[in-house]
């Protein structure tokens, strides 16, 4: 069950990150710390994101909000970058971030903000409010 688990994990992966994010996260944690990156692998994306219900649009919307309100800013990169890959446009994942400001404050939500400002630099993303 858990080889089962890890592989479709790795699956729900590569469809929402660059195997250069893939490496620079999964790959990077195994080699300090195998059992964590097995863990990031199997129960978030083996057991939740591959689970029917929901498509991985609304998975990673809903993932941004999650981070956003627990003030896990440091991970928002990764999932900004899957939500990207997965469809959603830059203009849903800042307004998503926006509607955070009421539920989790200004300060996680400018800490937020600014590693979407950070992504769509980095992906050559250029984002005008409608």
């Amino acid at each position: 069950m858990e080889t089962n688990r890890y592989n479709k994990g790795l699956e729900v992966l590569q469809q929402m990150v660059s195997e250069e994010t893939l490496d620079a996260t999964v790959k990077k944690m195994e080699k300090f710390s195998p059992d964590m990156a097995k863990l990031i692998v199997e129960f978030p994306y083996g057991s939740l994101y591959s689970r029917p219900g929901l498509d991985l649009k609304q998975r990673s919307l809903l993932t941004i909000g999650a981070m956003i309100a627990s003030g896990a800013a440091a991970q928002l990169d990764f999932h900004i970058k899957g939500a990207l890959n997965v469809g959603l446009t830059p203009n849903e994942i800042v307004e998503a971030v926006m509607h955070c400001v009421s539920y989790a404050g200004f300060p996680k939500t400018l800490d937020a903000m600014f590693v979407v400002m950070n992504v769509f630099d980095e992906q050559g993303i250029t984002y005008e409010e409608a």
